[in-house]
């Protein structure tokens, strides 16, 4: 190991601020989630509260939120992961089949371009363009449909949310893909040609598989944060009257920890949430490893 250092240094020293980073604000926090297991009391410190065991837990699963922060997370995971998943690798597709340079290129940068718009701006559009008077409701209005305040519609929040987060991130999630596009090596192209495939075939037969191990790893990620639905966006778009589909387990940790100081309990729900996501990335990345020897570790 020692040997290893003195002759990497360099590299050594490049990573020298991610461990820094990694441990300063993931590996050393993580101590303070005993309070879980405590009554903790900011005055008496983690140390001195007194323990209470599983009861915080217990709490969380017998209480009136547990099924519907549970159900909420989960069906906005799932949405997210069937719709917003695939759209960067379908763009990522399309835009490999342009020849245009400068076509592909403008593409590319506008579908780029809403990353980089800070996420309080964009939730301020999504209400903008969601309140009845808005775009959106014009919209509505022009078919014939009648004006709503989108945001204050339980039914609406999940399709808002999906769809405006696909918007936001499917140009940026194509950047791994198209790079993973280009490292193919031509020649399979050009001996699915001589075999008579077509562009249709070639993509089924070279581009996909090609990719495959990208969206794989991709994949597993994804699984780790299933249950990790954005707290930030959720709370700038939610409200009291939407809770019934827009409460999440990330939200009602926020509420309880931070607006109500019940740091013990909400501690508590937060590393179930935590233990969950573990356990899926652990089981995809294993199944992963036995259906196609494609995986993390």
């Amino acid at each position: 190991m020692l040997n290893d250092i003195r002759k990497n240094k360099l590299l050594y020293l490049m990573l020298a601020p991610v461990i820094l980073f990694f441990s300063l604000f993931h590996y050393i926090p993580m101590y303070g989630a005993i309070i879980a297991f405590k009554d903790f009391s900011p005055r008496l410190g983690i140390i001195g509260s007194p323990w209470a065991g599983f009861e915080h837990f217990n709490v969380f699963f017998e209480g009136i939120y547990f099924w519907r922060t549970l159900k909420n997370t989960v069906l906005i995971s799932l949405y997210d992961l069937v719709f917003g998943f695939p759209a960067p690798i379908i763009l990522a597709l399309l835009l490999n089949e342009v020849k245009k340079t400068i076509f592909k290129r403008s593409i590319q940068t506008i579908t780029y371009m809403p990353h980089f718009v800070s996420l309080v701006v964009v939730c301020g559009m999504i209400k903008e363009f969601t309140v009845s008077g808005g775009l959106i409701n014009d919209f509505i209005a022009f078919l014939g449909g009648e004006r709503l305040s989108l945001l204050l519609e339980s039914q609406f929040f999940r399709t808002i949310y999906v769809s405006s987060g696909v918007w936001q991130h499917i140009g940026w999630g194509t950047i791994i893909y198209l790079a993973a596009l280009a490292g193919i090596d031509t020649e399979q192209y050009e001996a699915a040609k001589i075999d008579g495939a077509g562009r249709w075939k070639q993509m089924r037969h070279v581009t996909l598989p090609g990719i495959m191990p990208t969206i794989v790893i991709l994949l597993i990620l994804e699984m780790g944060r299933m249950l990790s639905v954005g707290t930030e966006k959720i709370i700038l778009l939610y409200n009291p009257t939407i809770y019934d589909t827009a409460d999440v387990i990330s939200s009602y940790v926020y509420r309880v920890g931070l607006q109500e100081f019940n740091y013990s309990f909400s501690s508590a729900v937060g590393l179930f949430n935590s233990a969950i996501n573990f356990t899926l990335v652990v089981g995809s990345n294993w199944l992963s490893r036995k259906l196609n020897d494609t995986s993390l570790w």
